[in-house]
């Protein structure tokens, strides 16, 4: 049965469109990132909307099973998605369709849809903007994407917003499992336990465990600890202490957060850096540092990440770092209205014919020319224009309205 008519505008949870001004702005910021990316030498690509599942979900695009919509191809019946994330796809770019041995350096922009919402804006269907340098593992290719990262989301239209630095590293907690001597089924349970907080439950599983290297009570002091690093840089000061008995892993990735905090804060002074070590998201993906970008309310702009050997399952293994966010999410927070529709020039129907070369003339300049259909109504200031071509004596003039 049909839906009653009134019901047709309606768009599923999570899927929304952009109105002139929105999408305008959207637009304006999505070709700033793109300069902004080009200027640090960085190459566009441009990936499929659908891929076959077997090459869509291999690999990192694993953790986005669930997140991704399947279909059939008509043509042969193989299962395929349409992308929920598009760094899987410009991993596989890097490591197949590529193969350099050199850095790789690029950037996106693009429409992904998700089956769910995952929190970030609540949008099942974000702009993808993003960027990823592969194939460097030192801490100068972090250092790269976090201030081009900063830079991207400094190129937004009207008031730049203030901007927070959320940092963390995978290798804290890496080093700490690696110093217990855990097996597999009891690292897992002691990440759910980690992950949920909860203090009586680690001590609860460290007390069923024979430990390699401490003792149950060293082990619990640790991971207690652990879950309470978060503040300012002077906080990797009390991590060192509290690490000592750790794996190299674990003090290894202090020193790597040391040297990205000092970088940044030499060339963004003005970026606020928090530290969370307990910030495990991401943990069976990322390899190294975890990063955020926030506004002061805590609105996530964009995140990222290292995640080394991503490439791996399309045969050519590789570092890489990089970041991706939602430019609807950016543009809903930064406040100030689009310039790029606004004011133009109106042509009235009735001098249209006559005016033909003096419109085209204009439009070849850069202005935006609204032209009167017979009949319609419009005016300028309908037509979102602040001037209107008129002719005096022998000459076209552009007066305002």
């Amino acid at each position: 049965m049909d839906h009653p008519i009134t019901n047709r505008w309606l768009l599923p949870d999570g899927v929304d469109e952009l109105l002139p001004d929105a999408a305008w702005r959207v637009e304006r910021y999505r070709r700033a990132f793109m300069d902004c990316c080009k200027a640090w030498g960085y190459e566009l690509v441009d990936p499929p909307l659908i891929e076959y599942l077997d090459s869509l979900l291999t690999g990192s695009g694993e953790m986005m099973d669930l997140q991704t919509f399947k279909l059939v191809d008509q043509h042969n019946g193989r299962a395929m998605g349409v992308r929920a994330d598009m760094t899987p796809q410009v991993a596989r770019i890097d490591a197949h369709s590529l193969q350099r041995d050199v850095p790789n350096r690029f950037f996106y922009t693009g429409s992904v849809l998700r089956a769910r919402t995952d929190g970030f804006g609540g949008s099942r269907s974000p702009r993808q903007f993003g960027a990823e340098l592969f194939g460097h593992a030192g801490p100068e290719s972090d250092i790269e994407i976090i201030r081009l990262m900063l830079a991207a989301l400094e190129q937004t239209p009207g008031d730049t917003p203030e901007l927070l630095l959320d940092l963390g590293h995978v290798g804290v907690y890496s080093g700490i499992v690696a110093a217990l001597g855990l097996d597999a089924s009891q690292e897992a349970q002691l990440f759910a336990a980690v992950q949920r907080g909860s203090i009586p439950d680690i001590k609860q599983l460290l007390s069923q465990m024979t430990l390699a290297n401490m003792s149950n009570e060293q082990a619990l002091k640790m991971l207690s600890g652990f879950m309470r690093l978060q503040g300012d840089e002077t906080i990797l000061i009390e991590a060192k202490a509290l690490l000592k008995d750790a794996h190299s892993a674990a003090t290894d990735a202090l020193e790597n957060l040391r040297r990205i905090i000092d970088a940044i804060n030499t060339s963004h002074p003005q970026v606020v850096i928090n530290i969370d070590l307990a910030d495990l998201r991401g943990y069976r993906y990322h390899t190294g540092v975890l990063f955020a970008a926030y506004t002061p309310d805590g609105v996530e702009l964009a995140r990222g990440g290292r995640y080394d050997a991503i490439g791996a399952a399309f045969g050519h293994a590789r570092p890489a770092t990089g970041f991706s966010g939602d430019l609807k999410r950016v543009i809903d927070v930064v406040s100030g209205r689009s310039d790029v529709a606004a004011g133009g020039v109106f042509v009235p129907s009735a001098i249209h014919d006559e005016a033909l070369d003096k419109v085209q003339s204009l439009r070849s300049a850069g202005e935006r020319v609204v032209v009167e259909l017979p009949g319609s109504g419009s005016t300028a200031q309908s037509s979102n224009c602040d001037r209107q071509l008129q002719k005096q004596e022998s000459d076209w003039v552009l007066a305002p309205v």
